[in-house]
């Protein structure tokens, strides 16, 4: 036994996969790996984030135990590259396998290969046949089976599916209780990695489907500080799409997209597909709030194409088109594809329905918008949660208010809003107050109704939503202007990579690609942590804004040291340069025009290689700073009239 086949073996079990990699690599050079190795290393390629190496090795691996007559641990390597072909929306290729390993073990002994086989045909039952009631059934015998063999994974795997199964079929009590259950079997007793990365995602998913946003959230934590303690990759980026969700419904919008595009980067490089058009929704329904209609329909557009129906946001972003009449023919589809899946019963529906009453009011039949409204509310009556109550209450308080029932719509909604607000969903709770504030003028109370109202366009404005800005500024008085007349003052910050046309050339495109990404992800991160808002990303660079001076200098002194944290511990990472100007300008949409922003851009292009240039306006505005700055400078800048003062900041 080599030496570097002692040490992978050694990483393995100490769940330091990039070590197991290297030298298992090296082991495999000097004396073919025998099967049982290249399964191991197959794990470890899938964790560090190579699942085409995963699947190679874990085929050789297939092949020589089918060579040394070993059919059942060959069955149980087939089994696993079934689950990667599932993951990767490869059906036919799962499908062969499955059909592969029924082959192999037709006359063999029960064995954990039969368990896993049991399994992976209990997934097809209940994710592509949607037959619950065989998936009861299968998932009993599957658990049995797993309890006889001491499989705790696959146990966890069973438990998790019939729970599911159970919520979709209405059961929700004892679903959630089986849910929670197979969660802690899954990490609790030593289960497979794969098994309980999988339960993690099978729990917060329910979570999120039966409105139980607490809980996904607490679910969503403890399965990243899981993972962080198995050096556990690719499932982040399934949790960071969950998280991007909850991030949307708290009002922190930056942050969530930022979480669902750095989730698509590792979803994708791991090809778990079936994740990713998730991943676009929310981008999408994020863009849609705010209001920037070719984003949001260009994510949509992208969730689709990955399977995922983009629903409701779809049919909202038509309806805040204007295009009334086939939102309404859109969110009617919606509804009819989801209520002829069996899986796909009362509560999927439920998260369509306030879609629909929104849209039919809007057309004007109130006939659909009553019999939404109703069905919504018998779900309310059924689920217990407050997603549902404050669903179901603002749907009836804009029905009530489009039938000119103002008195009951005031105290439906005045009910509403607080509860949205209760529950920390500052859009839908300002949405539900700027309805009720409307109902107010109607009955005769202005006054009553522009305070509701003004304290709408508070959190619409902290928001950044756009659009329900728009909506309600004609009933402030305002003048409902285009959006390119709305002046705001942001701190805007550029950030470009120098000499990057030097770095493609000494480096290769390929790497290039894989360093821009690196790059990126990391830049988005920063931004988000300090509120930053991604206006335009330039292919080398970025320009984001921020609402005061003090946390966009914080941000750009964070990203100028993570990159020099980054070259120290690993040799390199591309020289950024970054510039900050306060200044007033124009928005339009997600977009920003004016002298400020040209302003703005450059003074980033002053700076060198590392550099953070910042105008005196923001170390105005900043105040006391931890950070020594140089003396200001005045310098003139192509197309601004008058010379800017400036500074170097010093962030090492």
């Amino acid at each position: 036994m080599t030496d570097a086949l002692v040490a992978g073996r050694k990483a393995i079990q100490s769940y330091q996969w990039e070590e197991a990699v290297r030298s298992l690599e090296e082991a495999d050079k000097d004396t073919r790996l025998d099967p049982e190795d290249l399964v191991v290393l197959g794990d470890a390629y899938w964790w560090v984030g190579q699942p085409d190496s995963a699947i190679k090795s874990l085929e050789r691996a297939f092949s020589a135990y089918l060579a040394g007559g070993r059919h059942v641990d060959a069955a149980l390597a087939g089994t696993r590259l079934a689950y990667y072909a599932m993951r990767r929306s490869a059906t036919p290729v799962a499908m062969g396998w499955i059909s592969r390993v029924e082959h192999l073990l037709a006359d063999q002994p029960e064995s954990e290969s039969h368990a896993w086989l049991a399994l992976l045909n209990l997934a097809k039952t209940f994710l592509a046949e949607h037959d619950l009631d065989a998936t009861l059934t299968t998932a009993d015998e599957v658990i049995e089976l797993a309890q006889r063999l001491k499989l705790p994974g696959v146990q966890a795997l069973a438990m998790s599916f019939k729970g599911t199964a159970l919520i979709q079929m209405g059961n929700l009590g004892e679903g959630t209780k089986l849910v929670d259950e197979a969660t802690v079997v899954a990490i609790s007793q030593g289960s497979d990695l794969h098994a309980a990365s999988n339960v993690y995602c099978n729990t917060i998913w329910a979570c999120s489907t039966i409105g139980d946003y607490d809980r996904a959230q607490v679910w969503t934590d403890e399965a990243e500080r899981w993972m962080a303690n198995y050096s556990v990759g690719g499932y982040t980026g399934v949790c960071q799409v969950h998280r991007a969700e909850l991030k949307r419904l708290h009002g922190s919008w930056p942050e969530a997209e930022e979480f669902a595009r750095n989730a698509c980067v590792d979803l994708e490089r791991f090809h778990l597909l079936d994740a990713v058009g998730f991943a676009h929704y929310e981008i999408g329904e994020t863009r849609r709030r705010m209001g920037d209609v070719a984003a949001a329909q260009k994510a949509f557009a992208k969730a689709d194409e990955y399977g995922y129906r983009p629903e409701p946001g779809a049919s909202l972003l038509l309806l805040d088109k204007g295009d009334v009449a086939e939102a309404a023919v859109s969110i009617e589809a919606a509804l009819g594809r989801r209520g002829d899946s069996q899986s796909s019963v009362a509560l999927v529906r439920g998260h369509l329905l306030p879609a629909q009453v929104e849209i039919a009011i809007r057309v004007g039949d109130l006939k659909t918008a009553s019999a939404a409204t109703e069905e919504l509310e018998h779900m309310a009556g059924e689920v217990v949660g407050k997603w549902w109550s404050a669903s179901a209450l603002t749907s009836r308080g804009q029905l009530q208010a489009a039938e000119g029932s103002t008195d009951a719509a005031i105290k439906t909604l005045d009910r509403a809003w607080r509860i949205w607000q209760e529950v920390e969903f500052p859009y839908e709770s300002a949405r539900a107050r700027a309805t009720l504030g409307k109902a107010r003028i109607d009955s005769g109370d202005e006054r009553g109704g522009l305070l509701d109202l003004e304290a709408a366009r508070s959190t619409f404005r902290r928001l950044g939503a756009r659009g329900e800005l728009k909506n309600i500024a004609g009933h402030l008085g305002e003048d409902n202007a285009p959006e390119e007349r709305d002046r705001v003052t942001r701190v805007f910050m550029f950030t470009d990579i120098v000499t990057s046309t030097d770095l493609i050339g000494l480096i290769g495109d390929t790497a290039w690609e894989s360093l821009l990404e690196w790059h990126d992800r990391t830049l988005r991160e920063t931004f988000a942590r300090h509120d930053g808002e991604v206006v335009k990303h330039t292919g080398d660079g970025f320009l984001v804004t921020f609402d005061s001076a003090r946390p966009a200098i914080d941000c750009a002194v964070m990203v100028q040291r993570t990159l020099a944290d980054h070259r120290k511990q690993n040799g390199f990472a591309p020289p950024v340069r970054i510039g900050l100007h306060l200044a007033e300008a124009t928005r339009m949409g997600a977009d920003y025009a004016g002298q400020g922003v040209h302003a703005a851009a450059r003074i980033g292009a002053i700076g060198d290689e590392e550099d953070i240039v910042v105008s005196n306006s923001v170390i105005e505005a900043a105040g006391q700073i931890p950070y020594r700055i140089s003396e200001g400078r005045e310098v003139a800048l192509k197309g601004i009239k008058g010379d800017v003062l400036i500074h170097d900041l010093a962030w090492k």
